[in-house]
């Protein structure tokens, strides 16, 4: 296989105006002490409700309404919206490349489109 186009594809991905807007986002909280450590924290966790629930744990009433909270907080700060909008649009355009590039694969577990 050729991996020119997977290089062309990531150059492709750090050109786009999505990619430079989420930069600039995370670059805005950066300069930023407070937000920096809100969206840090807001992050920590977010990992620690994920492990949570991947070790099999049972995630409580009160983890959610915790993790709700301080969701709402962050987006309160402009600069830290503007990180996890970005993030967002990022992360959809990430998976529809994913998607496209799964696609040959679904003859080999049988899935039709």
């Amino acid at each position: 296989m050729n991996y020119d186009k997977a290089h062309e594809l990531a150059r492709a991905i750090k050109d786009s105006d999505e990619y430079k807007a989420f930069l600039a986002a995370q670059q805005n909280v950066s300069a930023d002490p407070e937000a920096s450590r809100m969206l840090a924290d807001f992050r920590q966790k977010q990992f620690e409700l994920q492990m949570k629930q991947m070790s099999g744990q049972e995630v409580g009433q009160a983890d959610i309404e915790q993790i709700q909270k301080l969701y709402e907080t962050v987006q309160l700060h402009q600069e830290i919206r503007k990180v996890l909008e970005a993030e967002r649009v990022l992360g959809q355009i990430m998976e529809d490349v994913n998607r496209i590039i799964a696609e040959p694969l679904q003859v080999l577990y049988g899935i039709e489109q």
